[in-house]
């Protein structure tokens, strides 16, 4: 069942952008083991705050990006840039209107 992972990550003042260029590299990586859609946004609302939305194959599938070395590179990299703030849910989803079921 497809799972989703929707999330905020609060940053040092000043530091969004950098976190913004660090998840949006490419990665072939991050859709070998199963992820569907890694999208990354910002808000003029809230500037020191990135959102994540991805959808994963399954719930596995993200537990098994977590154990790569360039998502473990990704992470330590980031840590100096984040505040602590950090917010989010996860569910698996059920349906959409936009495909079959």
């Amino acid at each position: 069942m497809t799972f989703a992972n929707i999330g905020s990550l609060g940053t040092l003042p000043g530091r969004r952008d950098e976190l913004v260029s660090l998840l949006i590299r490419p990665s072939a990586a991050l859709a070998e083991v199963g992820c569907l859609l890694y999208e990354v946004g910002v808000s003029d609302d809230e500037p020191d705050i990135v959102f994540v939305a991805e959808l994963w194959v399954s719930e596995q599938a993200h537990r098994d990006s977590l154990a790569l070395p360039s998502v473990q590179a990704a992470i330590a990299e980031a840590r100096p840039l984040l505040s602590g703030v950090m917010g989010g849910t996860r569910f698996h989803v059920v349906g959409s209107p936009l495909r079959a079921h």
